[in-house]
């Protein structure tokens, strides 16, 4: 049996907080019933998916890549500028989320989905 040491984990320590924060934002999105709290869980879920996509792509020691004779090293921009684009698109996505949860809240008069539902399958029963 192996035993995991300190260093081991120090080193893995964004990966381990990518985990923590993917797991926590998939289990608010299934448990919770209200919906403003799953669109939240959704933005934690993203958060880990940017720091999944960031976290291997810094180089120690790399700077920009602006050729110099300085540096030999330099981190690829790609990563970064996939991040910013993707946080843009979450941001839409939130805000596209809140405009439906106005909506259903107009309608409902509740944003608890077990309510929603349940007012759904009353208004079937009676038509």
């Amino acid at each position: 049996m192996t035993s995991i040491s300190f260093s081991d984990l120090s080193s893995h320590f964004t990966y381990l907080i990518t985990i923590f924060l993917m797991v926590a934002g998939l289990f608010i999105v299934v448990a919770r019933g209200n919906l403003i709290k799953k669109l939240v869980g959704l933005g934690i879920f993203q958060t880990s998916v940017y720091l999944l996509y960031l976290a291997p792509s810094k180089l120690i020691g790399g700077t920009a890549p602006i050729l110099s004779p300085d540096f030999s090293i330099y981190s690829n921009p790609l990563p970064h500028v996939l991040i910013l684009t993707a946080i843009v698109v979450g941001v839409a996505t939130l805000a596209l989320g809140l405009a439906l949860v106005v909506r259903i809240r107009e309608t409902y008069q509740s944003i608890e989905e077990d309510d929603i539902l349940a007012s759904d399958s009353a208004s079937v029963k009676t038509s």
